[in-house]
């Protein structure tokens, strides 16, 4: 089976290629490298094409779609902060990519498209577990340019019949996990003040809960997604669970401060996913507590990460106050 993976070289990417290499795939990686990292497939590189190129400029990158072939569209730029401080950016990688690559699909007449949506398109939802019928309230660019790239797929999939499917992550954790970023990432930015001494930084008091989702379990979900017939779609991928980020430090082991509670924020993720479990007979297998172990297994991998401090965050987190906060 011939399969491309966009951003095959990113946290959730690379063990996607993984899952995929296990199942005999020859897979295709097309990554820019922008979040990227090599070293999360080094230990496949003999095993796949790995190609450098920016989807969201029309190029060479297209011939590597080919007829009958699975694409799995990972290829993203996230965080919350610099979508507002440079939209630009940020509507070139989610839509502009996401726009050239459905062409690049449907020209080529793939088998199956998959699309990686976010959560974050709910916003702040009025109920949880929160059901992909939930109201769509993106509330900063990231999450504005992720709804776009999914409103593409599915209009794609309905006027083009491109068999193609939008899945929405939740929180996302696991070994790979980005090292930088103040948002989206609280598992990277938590390991590397562990390594480096720090206390974890905990927003607001800690009580607020999220839905994290081991990748592995991600990685599974996408697969089982591909093999099915459905198009034309969106389903939750989450754990079905929601855990306190108090519990997330308690498990990891170390003392707290806390920083000041962000506007935009939950107060609480959790996906409902009877959806996806209904119709493919997907189920999240990892716990929170098997997953953190995981994660303190190779805790190495962050060694070299950036560690924030409650100062380095007040500022690099300034504009989203200023933009997010009371009165917008």
């Amino acid at each position: 089976m011939k399969t491309i993976v966009t951003g095959g070289a990113g946290f959730i990417g690379s063990h996607l290629v993984d899952a995929l290499l296990a199942l005999g795939h020859k897979v295709t990686v097309l990554d820019n490298f922008s979040t990227g990292r090599p070293e999360n497939l080094a230990h496949v590189k003999e095993e796949i094409e790995l190609v450098e190129c920016d989807i969201s400029i029309p190029g060479p990158w297209t011939k590597y779609i080919e007829k009958g072939s699975w694409v799995f569209h990972l290829a993203a730029l996230a965080d919350i902060v610099p979508s507002i401080q440079q939209p630009d950016p940020y509507f070139r990688a989610n839509v502009v990519g996401t726009f050239n690559l459905l062409q690049a699909g449907a020209a080529a007449g793939v088998a199956r498209l998959v699309y990686a949506a976010s959560s974050s398109c709910y916003g702040i939802p009025d109920a949880y577990p929160t059901a992909e019928t939930a109201d769509i309230r993106p509330q900063y660019p990231y999450a504005l340019t992720k709804r776009m790239g999914e409103e593409l797929v599915l209009h794609w999939a309905q006027v083009y019949k491109l068999p193609a499917i939008s899945t929405r992550f939740f929180n996302v954790y696991g070994t790979r996990s980005r090292t930088s970023g103040t948002y989206g990432a609280v598992l990277g930015v938590f390991l590397a003040q562990k390594l480096g001494g720090k206390p974890f930084t905990v927003v607001g008091d800690g009580t607020q809960t999220r839905d994290f989702t081991y990748v592995t379990d991600i990685a599974a979900a996408l697969i089982a997604v591909a093999q099915s017939n459905c198009s034309g779609k969106a389903y939750n991928v989450g754990s079905g669970k929601t855990v306190s980020v108090n519990r997330l430090v308690e498990l990891l082991g170390g003392k707290k401060i806390h920083i000041p509670k962000r506007p935009g924020e939950p107060d609480c993720t959790f996906a409902d996913i009877r959806a996806i479990t209904h119709d493919l007979a997907w189920t999240p297998k990892v716990s929170i507590e098997e997953g953190v172990a995981l994660v303190l297994k190779d805790i190495e991998y962050w060694r070299n990460a950036p560690v924030w401090t409650p100062d380095t965050i007040a500022s690099a987190t300034h504009d989203w106050f200023k933009y997010l906060g009371p009165g917008v």
